[in-house]
């Protein structure tokens, strides 16, 4: 296996529910097309992903000491994720209605919040260890994660971060913004991604890219030279977590040594081998059941 990456971000135990539609505000009776539990969480996806590229993920998460964060313990452990688990008091859960095009509403039944400082006490060495010894860090939207920047900018690794449906205006995303040398977004909240993806260049990224779902993505290079990447053809299944293995496929590409326009490329084909499973990627097909 290839060069570690390090992740720090959430992990949890999904409840799917597929709908014909997203419900409406009003009381009513809908039918479900179809449900099922697995793996969630941004973070996961994107361990999940490296290591189906052959790299070997160091992924710092909370998970609670219940049945819940067993089954995730577990699930990323056998699909080849090395977990460090910082203990909290409960797993994170949602209960997710999807929708046949990709719509969706995530309810969080549970969230673990921050690390207590008995948890922090117990993880620091292990997780102080695996960002020194990574060829990037990825540092994904949670409070723990926001804790570590100080840490990940003094080992003078790369640092990658996920802004999701980033709105240009919410002040928690900024110190990931700041501090990250790549930044991924989608299109959810900005409207034309195009400007805002200037403004993290000349900010000091090098890298800056939004998903465009089935429009594939745009993308500026440190010089602002605007690069744009297809979506691969592929029957769709489900797209939770195709964002996560776009950029998973990217920063493969880019450690492997790829330019921006073929790294791009690599994103969307291994975006596209995740939307033909229902879990965050293929390699939990084995373990939770296809």
């Amino acid at each position: 296996m290839t060069a570690n990456v390090f992740i720090a971000g959430p992990a949890s135990w999904n409840r799917i529910v597929l709908l014909d539609r997203l419900p409406e505000p009003v009381p009513h009776m809908q039918f479900a097309l179809s449900e099922h539990e697995t793996v969630g969480g941004t973070s996961a996806g994107k361990a999940l992903g490296l290591a189906g590229l052959g790299r070997r993920p160091a992924f710092y998460t909370l998970i609670g000491a219940d049945a819940d964060g067993a089954r995730v313990s577990a699930a990323l452990q056998a699909a080849g994720v090395e977990l460090i688990v910082g203990p909290t008091g409960a797993t994170e859960r949602h209960l997710n209605l999807m929708t046949p095009a990709g719509e969706r509403v995530s309810l969080y039944l549970s969230s673990p919040g921050e690390a207590s400082a008995e948890s922090r006490q117990a993880t620091e060495a292990s997780v102080s260890q695996a960002m020194a010894d990574a060829a990037a860090i990825v540092l994904d939207l949670a409070p723990e994660a926001g804790r570590l920047i100080p840490a990940a900018r003094a080992t003078g690794r790369p640092i990658w971060t996920d802004i999701h449906d980033y709105d240009g205006r919410a002040a928690f995303h900024r110190p990931f913004i700041e501090a990250a040398d790549a930044v991924f977004m989608n299109a959810d909240g900005i409207g034309d991604p195009v400007p805002f993806l200037r403004t993290l260049i000349d900010g000091g990224a090098s890298i800056a890219v939004c998903t465009l779902g089935a429009e594939g993505a745009v993308a500026l290079d440190a010089a602002g030279r605007e690069h744009r990447v297809d979506a691969a053809p592929v029957d769709v299944l489900d797209t939770n977590g195709a964002g996560d293995a776009f950029m998973s496929g990217v920063l493969d590409a880019t450690l492997d040594g790829a330019e921006l326009p073929e790294a791009l490329a690599a994103g969307a084909r291994h975006a596209a081998s995740v939307l033909t499973t229902r879990h965050l990627h293929p390699a939990l097909d084995a373990v939770l059941g296809g």
